[in-house]
């Protein structure tokens, strides 16, 4: 069993529900194959440097396992096609750590 995480960055004048419809689409493509254990949205955050004309995108991170490499380059290749998604990357893992929030609120 190979342990992933995908990150994607959507353009930043998408609407929560456009969101929630590309975080839905690609759930349903990694879960034919693989199994779904953690999803973020990390939301809107500045980018280092301008990426296709855009300062700012909408960050989505996923923590999934699968038996299939054949998810992940689904996953990939309709993500490269998608007008909606600036830039993803995809990084396996032998281990997961599903309790480590990269973008968790903190209270003072």
């Amino acid at each position: 069993m190979a342990f992933y995480e995908h990150t994607f960055i959507g353009k930043q004048d998408l609407s929560d529900k456009e969101v929630d419809n590309l975080v839905n689409k690609y759930s349903e493509i990694i879960n034919k194959s693989g199994k779904i254990l953690k999803t973020e949205k990390w939301g809107l955050l500045n980018l280092a440097t301008k990426i296709k004309k855009n300062r700012k995108g909408i960050f989505v991170h996923f923590k999934f396992e699968t038996e299939k490499d054949k998810s992940v380059k689904e996953v990939e290749e309709k993500l490269t096609v998608d007008n909606n998604i600036i830039r993803y990357l995809t990084v396996k893992y032998d281990k997961l750590d599903l309790k480590k929030e990269y973008f968790a609120q903190t209270t003072k």
